[in-house]
């Protein structure tokens, strides 16, 4: 678990990067209703749990910094109710909140209008990050009215209004030691649950059967939920790449393709693997997987300081347009192929993403127009595919085959970190442990 002095810290560095006389106003995620009177389990805003931990909906976070760049953070949150709490379970209360949670102000949601308008006051710099909360936004709005319309009362609003957001995402780009551990720890826990999943699979089983155990294991070791919608594709729904009804029944001759990855006091890890209902990859299955294999296997190499992701995704579409040729599916030299991005009628997808709080995490990809460097403590995921739907115009023994292989990796100082190395993925190893 990552302790309190961690999200503190957090706090003091975003205060150290903001102008002086600012206030940022950060506000945390609110309940959504899933049908009348029940909710959708509660998932916190990855911004505000960052910042924070704190995981109760309707929070404020207000970060303040004067002209002498004191440093000010406060904290708006629900008071104890007793009735409330027998209906909805317990809360924090702002008075524990204090302390538990290192704010150096907390304060009830009650005061927050007063107060919120006091804080703001006078301040030339306000950071917000409009457009994530429309009844928020019309609160902030309504207090910058307010704050313009009384001069007399000695109100001031801000001169300049800025987006918190970049500077927030730059923030958790890079993961600290703490936020490594959590994300190892994710990614065994799925690691293991694909394993499981592998060990179960086999004909008549159903998708979401597949689903149901992923689930269990994220669930029976401390990850209640998964990170994402869990993908269980077999046969030709593995050629849709965002598969996620998982209702079919397995055939002998499929392959399934999994994407899932659990979460994690809120970090997610995100894996996928494509195996034979069998046990057994067919001959034309073979030749596919080990072409996705090896474009996954070149881009890992260009998985180091100071490469790109563009980098490793022409790596890795390098050597599966050359495959494509070699199997009869693309003709053509493979530079022209390269340059007409020709793969692409089959590879839909880019080749990975950045991965935290979120499975798709946040973080810019290029920096003044230039593809971004990879640097120490970025942690993506690396996902070449092949995808050849039941109608494509190719030879009849590739289609309905739909591969796609993704890991985990932690950026080192000289290379990475295989995250999810522990689930099999070569054709040995998958087909031993099947058969185990």
């Amino acid at each position: 678990m990552i302790e309190q002095k961690e999200f503190l810290k957090r706090r003091t560095h975003l205060l150290s990067q903001l102008d002086k006389n600012s206030v940022a106003v950060i506000p945390a995620a609110v309940e959504l209703t899933r049908s009348r009177d029940t909710e959708f389990p509660f998932r916190q805003d990855s911004d505000f749990f960052y910042l924070t931990g704190f995981n109760e909906p309707d929070a404020i976070l207000v970060l303040c910094k004067d002209k002498s760049e004191q440093l000010v953070s406060h904290l708006f949150c629900r008071s104890k109710d007793k009735i409330a709490e027998i209906w909805h379970g317990r809360r924090v209360g702002y008075e524990q909140a204090k302390k538990q949670y290192l704010f150096d102000n907390t304060y009830p949601l009650s005061e927050l209008d007063e107060k919120l308008l006091e804080l703001v006051n006078r301040k030339r710099v306000l950071y917000f990050g409009q457009g994530t909360y429309s009844a928020f936004d019309d609160k902030v709005w309504s207090l910058l009215n307010t704050l313009r319309s009384a001069p007399k009362r000695g109100f001031r609003a801000p001169e300049i209004i800025k987006d918190i957001r970049p500077l927030i995402h730059e923030m958790r780009l890079f993961k600290s030691e703490p936020e490594v551990a959590v994300m190892r720890k994710a990614a065994q826990i799925s690691c293991e649950g694909h394993k499981r999943a592998m060990r179960f699979a086999k004909a008549g089983v159903t998708e979401y059967q597949l689903e149901a155990e992923l689930h269990h294991h994220y669930a029976m070791n401390g990850a209640r939920h998964p990170a994402y919608g869990t993908i269980v594709g077999s046969g030709n729904n593995a050629n849709i790449l965002h598969y996620t009804e998982n209702s079919d029944v397995l055939k002998n001759g499929d392959l399934i393709l999994i994407d899932s990855g659990c979460e994690l006091e809120g970090y997610a890890a995100d894996i996928t693997r494509t195996f034979p209902v069998s046990g057994k990859y067919t001959e034309p299955q073979k030749q596919v997987y080990e072409l996705v294999l090896k474009a996954q296997q070149a881009a890992f190499a260009q998985v180091k300081p100071g490469s790109t992701l563009v980098k490793a995704n022409y790596a890795a579409m390098k050597v599966m347009t050359t495959g494509l040729i070699q199997l009869g599916i693309l003709a053509g030299d493979v530079d022209t192929l390269l340059d007409n991005q020709a793969c692409k009628a089959f590879y839909m997808h880019g080749l990975g993403h950045w991965l935290g709080l979120d499975v798709h995490d946040v973080g810019e990809y290029k920096l003044d127009e230039a593809d971004r460097p990879f640097e120490p403590g970025m942690v993506l995921t690396i996902e070449p595919g092949l995808y050849f739907d039941e109608d494509a115009q190719i030879p009849e023994q590739f289609k309905g085959i739909g591969i796609r292989i993704e890991d985990d990796l932690l950026i080192t100082e000289d290379g990475f970190e295989n995250l999810t190395a522990s689930v099999p993925k070569s054709i040995a190893d998958i087909e031993a442990l099947m058969q185990r």
